[in-house]
C-alpha cells in the first residue's frame, strides 16, 4: 500500500508539472494576443498622424477585432473535431504573417490589412488556450487558471500601451510589429514540445462550410454597418440599408444551415442553456463597454493631459492592478468554494459605476482622479471577465467545450467590434464637429493631422481647442454605455449555479490535445 501510494504521489506530482509546461506556454500565446489588442493604443495617434489617416483610425482596431471575431468558432470547432495542436500552430503562424505585413506597411491600407491577417490568427490564439486548459484541468481547479489568464490580460492591457509608447518614442512603433516574432517563435515551440499530438480517427472530419461563411458574411456585415452608419453613409442611404439587409439575410440563412449541418460551427443546441445564453448576452454588453472604453482612453489620456506616449501607457497601469488582483483572488475563492454566480454581477455593477464616474472627466481632471477611476473600472472586469468563460465550461461536456467556449467569446468580440466601431464613431463625428474651424483658424493645422508631440507646438489659444475638443467628444460616450452594465447585472442574476466539475471527462477529452507530460 506504501509503494502504490508513493507512486501516486509520484504520478500526481507528474501530471501537476505537465499542466504547468502547457500552462506556461499557453500564456505566453495569450500574451500574444492580449498585446496585440492594446499596444497600438498609445501608438496610434503617431501612427495615423504619419500616415496621414486620422480618419481611418478606429478601423486599425476594428479590423483586428472583426477578423478574430469571424475565425473564433472555426477555430472552436476545428479543436473539438480534430484536435488543438496542429491548429493552435497554424493560427501563430498565421499572426506573425500579419505582423510582418503591419511591419512593412507604408500606407494605412497596408496597414489595416496587416491587423486583419493579425485578427485570422489572434482568433485561435485565444480560444484554443482556454480550450486546452479545460481539457486538462477539471472546472473545480479551473478558476485559479482563469484568474490567472485574467492577470494575463490584465498585464497586457498595460504592458501593451507601454511598449506601444516605448516604441513609438524610441525605435519606432513598427517595432510593435516585429516584436511578435520572437514571441511567436516561443509560443510555437511550446506547443510542438509540450502538447501531445492529436489521434487520427477514421473518419473525416466534415467542415460546416456553408455555416461558416454566413458567419462570416453577417459578422462583417453588422460592424460595417455600425462603422459606416452616419459617418460615410447617412443611416437611411442605400449602402447602410444594404448592409442591413444583409446582416439580416446572413443571420437568417446561418440558422437554417445550423439546423441541417451534420458538424454546426456553432450549434444551435447550444442556446436552449440558459446560463449560455445569460452569459453569452452579458459578455455582449460587457465587450461592448470593455472595448469601446479601453480602445480610445489612452488617446484620451496623451491628447487631453498632454501625456506622452509612454506615460499614457503608465497611467493604465492602476488598471491592470484592478484587474490583476480581483481575478487572481477571485479565481482561487471560486476553485476553493465552488461557488462563482455573484462575482460577475458584482463586476458588471462595478464596470457600470467605473463608466459613470468616467464620463463626468473634463479637461481640468486631475490624473490622480482619472486612474482612480481606471482602477475601479479594472476592479469590475477582474470580478467578471473569466468567471463568464468557467460558468460556460461547466455546462457543457469536454466534447464540446472548444466549440461552447468559442460561440460564447463570438458574441463577446461582436460586442468588442461593435463598442470599437460604434464608440469610434460617435467620438470620430463629435470630434469632427468641434475640430469643424480648426484648418482655418490660423494655425494652418489640418485636423486629420493632428498628432500629440504636433499638438504642443501649437499656440495655447489652438491647444485649448484641441483638448477641449478631444475630452467633450470622448467623455459623454462612456455615460451612454452605462445601462448595457445595468442589463448584463440583471440578466446574470437568472444564472442557475451548477456544483462545478471536479474530474476531467476522459473519454470524451481523448481525442483532443493533453499535456506530453500527462500522456504516460
Amino acid at each position: 500500500m506504501t509503494s502504490v501510494a508513493l507512486d501516486e504521489a509520484e504520478s500526481g506530482t507528474a501530471k501537476n508539472r505537465g499542466v504547468l509546461f502547457v500552462f506556461a506556454g499557453l500564456m505566453i500565446a495569450m500574451l500574444l494576443a492580449s498585446l496585440d489588442q492594446t499596444i497600438f493604443s498609445t501608438a496610434l495617434p503617431t501612427i495615423v498622424g504619419e500616415l496621414n489617416g486620422v480618419d481611418h483610425m478606429l478601423w486599425v482596431t476594428t479590423a483586428y477585432i472583426l477578423a478574430s471575431t469571424i475565425m473564433m468558432p472555426v477555430y472552436g470547432k476545428l479543436g473539438d473535431l480534430i484536435g488543438r495542436k496542429n491548429i493552435f500552430i497554424a493560427a501563430i503562424t498565421l499572426f506573425m504573417a500579419g505582423s510582418v505585413i503591419g511591419g512593412l506597411a507604408g500606407t494605412m491600407t497596408w496597414l489595416i490589412i496587416g491587423r486583419a491577417v493579425q485578427g485570422l490568427g489572434g482568433g485561435g490564439l485565444m480560444i484554443l488556450a482556454l480550450a486546452i486548459i479545460a481539457d486538462v484541468v477539471p472546472a473545480r481547479q479551473r478558476g485559479r487558471y482563469m484568474g490567472i489568464m485574467g492577470g494575463v490580460f490584465a498585464f497586457a492591457s498595460v504592458a501593451g500601451p507601454l511598449l506601444g509608447g516605448y516604441f513609438t518614442e524610441g525605435p519606432g512603433w513598427r517595432w510593435a510589429f516585429w516584436m511578435n516574432i520572437p514571441l511567436g517563435i516561443l509560443a510555437i515551440a511550446a506547443a510542438v514540445f509540450f502538447l501531445h499530438p492529436h489521434t487520427a480517427t477514421a473518419d473525416r472530419p466534415k467542415l460546416d462550410v456553408a455555416g461558416t461563411a454566413l458567419l462570416a458574411l453577417a459578422s462583417a456585415s453588422l460592424v460595417l454597418t455600425s462603422v459606416w452608419g452616419g459617418t460615410t453613409y447617412a443611416w437611411d442611404s442605400a449602402q447602410i440599408i444594404g448592409l442591413i439587409a444583409v446582416t439580416l439575410a446572413a443571420a437568417i440563412g446561418f440558422v437554417v444551415v445550423e439546423r441541417r449541418a451534420d458538424e454546426p460551427v456553432m450549434p444551435l443546441h447550444l442556446f436552449r442553456e440558459r446560463n449560455f445564453v445569460l452569459t453569452t448576452v452579458a459578455g455582449l454588453f460587457i465587450g461592448i463597454a470593455m472595448f469601446g472604453a479601453m480602445a480610445y482612453l489612452p488617446t484620451y489620456l496623451q491628447m487631453v493631459t498632454g501625456s506622452s506616449a509612454t506615460k499614457a501607457g503608465l497611467l493604465m497601469i492602476p488598471m491592470m492592478a484592478g484587474v490583476l488582483i480581483t481575478s487572481t483572488v477571485v479565481g482561487q475563492v471560486v476553485s476553493r468554494t465552488g461557488r462563482y454566480k455573484v462575482y460577475p454581477i458584482v463586476g458588471a455593477v462595478v464596470v457600470g459605476v467605473a463608466l459613470w464616474l468616467m464620463s463626468t472627466m473634463s479637461a481640468d481632471t486631475s490624473i490622480v482622479v482619472i486612474c482612480s477611476y481606471l482602477a475601479v473600472m479594472g476592479i469590475g472586469l477582474g470580478l467578471s471577465m473569466q468567471i463568464l468563460v468557467l460558468i460556460v465550461q461547466n455546462t457543457f461536456s469536454a466534447r464540446e467545450v472548444g466549440t461552447a467556449t468559442a460561440s460564447n467569446n463570438y458574441f463577446r468580440q461582436i460586442g468588442a467590434s461593435l463598442g470599437s466601431a460604434i464608440v469610434g464613431t460617435v467620438f470620430a463625428n463629435r470630434l469632427a464637429d468641434l475640430l469643424s474651424g480648426l484648418s482655418t483658424s490660423g494655425s494652418g493645422t489640418a485636423a486629420n493631422s493632428l498628432t500629440p508631440d504636433l499638438v504642443k507646438t501649437l499656440p495655447a489659444s489652438v491647444q485649448h481647442v484641441i483638448v477641449s475638443a478631444y475630452s467633450d467628444a470622448l467623455t459623454p460616450v462612456f455615460f451612454y454605455l452605462v445601462p448595457l452594465m445595468v442589463l448584463a447585472a440583471a440578466l446574470l442574476g437568472f444564472v442557475h449555479e451548477k456544483p462545478l466539475a471536479t474530474t476531467i471527462e476522459h473519454e470524451a477529452a481523448e481525442p483532443l490535445e493533453v499535456a506530453a507530460a500527462m500522456a504516460d
